[in-house]
């Protein structure tokens, strides 16, 4: 309990910034969705942007990530993250939009399939199920939009509003392995698939294992999927034990949604800068359980 309640000192770890009072490991944890050391860890694998204010004092960058860090935890307005460091609307947006640009841009390095040895990966899907030989699960999840300037019909899902049609694909252990987001709510979650890097992988031979998707997807040699109509004992043994593994992408989706509420919330902004914020979280969730 004590090593939660160490004080995340301004002097020292902020680099000498005084717009942050002392807080509580639990409080930075409380605001940021992150504890000062995963804080810290994050500041290290991005440049050192100096972003200039209207005062032409530059944000340091441990302040420009953690304006950044609040938008995606709450999904609050921009003005009201600003005031929160005293920092103007315009200047917390432009480093809202450039933080997350580079963290998205890390996705090289932490969204990775497969994430482990495929031998480690098999072993641990199979330890939940006796499923064998799987790398990972795949699925969609949809991120709501406000209305988009271009192509608003494209973006209107089943469910009747815009959004995002993100898919992703999930470890035993929640790590995300593959994320595509730039694609409209309209678009079936197959052609998403079909028209991934990841499917091109499994085509090509890249991958020796198996993916589990739902009923959403045809089934492929790579890709397992329910019997819609099973008939037999073996086929309703087979999807018990599919869903058991299949839960686990579901699984991922709630917990990134739960830490960035961002991806909760209607995202007031067009969908390229969407998709950005998307992949970042991505980032985000993988550095919380990797590092």
């Amino acid at each position: 309990m004590a090593a939660h309640r160490r004080q995340y000192c301004s002097h020292t770890d902020v680099r000498g910034c005084s717009r942050i009072a002392p807080l509580e490991e639990d409080e930075v944890f409380g605001r940021f969705r992150f504890h000062p050391q995963t804080i810290m860890y994050l500041i290290g694998l991005l440049p050192n942007l100096a972003h200039p204010t209207k005062r032409n004092n530059p944000l340091p960058l441990l302040i420009q990530v953690l304006l950044c860090l609040q938008y995606l935890a709450t999904g609050a307005i921009h003005l009201l993250i600003g005031d929160s460091l005293n920092i103007s609307r315009s200047a917390a947006g432009h480093c809202i939009r450039g933080i997350a640009l580079h963290i998205a841009g890390l996705a090289q390095s932490f969204i990775v399939f497969p994430n482990n040895t495929a031998a480690a990966t098999k072993h641990g899907f199979s330890s939940i199920a006796g499923f064998p030989n799987v790398l990972g699960c795949i699925d969609c999840t949809h991120i709501r939009l406000k209305k988009p300037n271009n192509n608003e019909a494209d973006f209107v899902n089943m469910k009747g509003y815009q959004s995002l049609n993100v898919q992703m694909c999930c470890d035993h252990k929640f790590v995300i392995t593959s994320c595509v987001a730039n694609w409209p709510g309209s678009v079936h979650d197959s052609r998403i698939f079909r028209q991934s890097a990841l499917c091109a992988q499994f085509q090509n031979g890249q991958h020796d294992g198996l993916l589990l998707g739902d009923s959403g997807y045809p089934c492929r040699r790579f890709l397992l999927t329910p019997f819609l109509n099973p008939s037999t004992d073996a086929e309703n043994r087979f999807n018990q034990s599919l869903c058991r593994k299949k839960v686990l992408v579901e699984q991922t989706f709630g917990i990134l949604k739960r830490r960035f509420q961002c991806l909760h919330h209607e995202m007031a902004m067009e969908p390229p800068q969407a998709a950005v914020y998307v992949v970042a979280c991505a980032v985000l969730h993988n550095i919380v359980i990797l590092c």
